[in-house]
């Protein structure tokens, strides 16, 4: 029985509490600390910064789940912050919608190898999920010291217009609002709109720049009539509407979207919201300050779902797997939550209830605190691997929508099989404690010493305890890196930190974008039994 007056649960919520403390306070910096001398630039050209744009742009008094915000946040010396780019879920006249700003605070908007990644997953989102897209485009073009980063391989620049061509196939609406350069590949963005506004005096849209024409042909232009908004809305039809200034930029463009189609949602089952019965601010109490100490996972459910009703699916088979229906917001949702490893049994009860959900057409949330599937010969002997295929061939063919949140550790295949980044959870959030990694340190470390140790044996030479506590000191360091919330949501290996008492909120909003499109067809392959 938990107790919120124990010393356990004091330890934790404090542990927690720094944790989310400094989290919110590197999201902060990520969002607002930017070298006076660029917010001084803006100013001087009359431009709003990215986060003012948003704020016009979305309907007043509506939400905006802002994805990755911490991206790129170990990478580039940290000159890149929140990977040069906004994007994230918003209302605009009243449709949901995929808002992708540039930042032009940062390098004049110049796009980074992550900016990329971050755009395309962007783009990834609103095709899984059908929702229309508003560019806020202001952007110098690919950063070129990393060119090599930006431009050749499938899932960099090239993805971006190809990704917005699909949307353009599938009639989901795209919407351009031009407030500065788009430079180069970036000037495909509002060429593959549906719709795009140019601002006159700043806005400009060309493949190259002036200095880039005049090196290439000597031919001398400026940029107004290279791509100015006059000469592209009056001779090239490259824009459809010039505006003044960024506000009736904003204003065209919210008209714009109001005149585009509602979604028909698919119908879910749902029932009149309800505040969660437990106080979600005691997930920090819940949560422990050691990523190898076990906890309950209904504890954390009942802090996110409605009323904290719960109803568990095989209560007394395959323990460590908890399984179950909740309502979250109202949205009927399938809860997966792991207690322990995942055994055989385990692992067949996940596959099972996967197919219920998707009988039932119930979306699946995974609740992630996973050390993978049991290892060893008696396991083995009973078909580990080959129960736990069964439940990644389950969620993996899964035609409702899946959600991910990454509550505590993440390990090996468990990863895989409670629906992990590779696996197309429309939304995959993380916790600012959460640990990712094909083993946890310790094991990395032992496992490496002992290699090392059998090649020394091999070689005949004496075992060295300075080399091999070399080794395990080395491991240990780059695992407790690499495996970090940190190292992970700065790869965009997901969606997003989140704090975990807005777990519930950024859920509903992720499952109710999901709507938007159909459900696929049902289907499995080859389960070997």
């Amino acid at each position: 029985m938990l107790s919120t007056a124990s010393a356990d649960f004091r330890r934790n919520e404090a542990h927690n509490r720094a944790l989310v403390a400094a989290f919110r306070e590197k999201q902060d910096k990520a969002r607002h600390a930017r070298p006076q001398r660029d917010l001084d630039r803006l100013a001087s050209q009359g431009k709003l910064r990215p986060r003012e744009r948003i704020e016009k742009l979305i309907d007043p008094g509506t939400p905006f789940l802002e994805l990755s915000s911490l991206a790129a946040n170990m990478a580039y010396g940290g000159e890149s912050p929140s990977a040069s780019s906004i994007v994230g879920i918003g209302v605009v006249s009243g449709r949901e919608t995929i808002v992708r700003a540039d930042d032009p605070s940062v390098k004049g908007g110049a796009w980074y190898p992550l900016t990329t990644k971050k755009i395309v997953r962007a783009l990834d989102i609103a095709i899984e999920n059908r929702l229309p897209v508003v560019h806020l485009c202001d952007s110098a073009g690919g950063f070129l010291p990393l060119q090599s980063q930006l431009f050749p391989d499938k899932y960099v620049g090239g993805r971006i217009f190809r990704n917005q061509s699909i949307l353009s196939k599938m009639g989901v609406k795209q919407l351009s609002l031009v407030f500065g350069h788009c430079t180069a590949g970036g000037a495909y963005i509002p060429a593959l709109s549906d719709y795009n506004v140019i601002v006159r005096g700043t806005g400009a849209v060309f493949l190259g720049g002036p200095p880039l024409v005049k090196a290439a042909t000597g031919e001398e232009s400026t940029v107004e009539e290279l791509g100015g908004a006059d000469m592209h809305t009056s001779v090239s039809g490259v824009c459809d509407y010039p505006a003044a200034s960024e506000e009736e930029a904003i204003l065209i463009g919210r008209e714009i979207v109001a005149q585009w189609e509602r979604p028909r949602k698919w119908d879910i089952q749902r029932e009149a919201p309800e505040a969660p019965a437990y106080e979600p601010q005691e997930l920090y109490g819940i949560i422990p300050d050691d990523i190898k100490k076990q906890f309950d996972m209904r504890e954390v459910i009942a802090r996110i779902v409605d009323g904290s009703r719960f109803h568990e699916y095989q209560p007394n088979y395959g323990t460590t797997l908890v399984c179950g229906f909740a309502n979250i917001w109202g949205y009927k949702v399938g809860i997966l939550a792991n207690n322990g490893v995942l055994f055989n049994d385990s692992s067949l009860k996940g596959g099972h209830f996967i197919e219920l959900c998707n009988q039932n057409n119930t979306p699946l949330v995974f609740l992630q605190n996973i050390t993978g599937y049991m290892i060893g010969r008696d396991y083995e002997r009973r078909g580990i691997t080959k129960d736990g295929a069964k439940m990644i061939m389950a969620q993996s063919c899964s035609r409702v929508p899946k959600f991910t949140v990454m509550c505590n550790g993440s390990f090996g295949a468990g990863n895989y099989g409670m629906c992990g980044r590779a696996f197309d959870a429309r939304f995959l959030f993380a916790w600012p404690n959460h640990q990712i990694g094909v083993m946890g340190g310790d094991q990395a470390a032992n496992t490496l010493v002992e290699v090392k140790a059998n090649q020394m044996r091999r070689a005949g030479e004496p075992i060295d305890a300075a080399t091999l506590e070399r080794v395990r000191t080395e491991t240990l360091a780059a695992y407790q890196e690499q495996t970090s919330a940190y190292y992970s949501t700065s790869e965009l290996w997901d969606d997003g930190l989140i704090d975990p008492i807005d777990t519930r909120n950024a859920l509903a909003v992720a499952i109710s974008a999901s709507l938007n499109a159909p459900l696929g067809e049902a289907g499995y392959g080859v389960f070997r039994f």
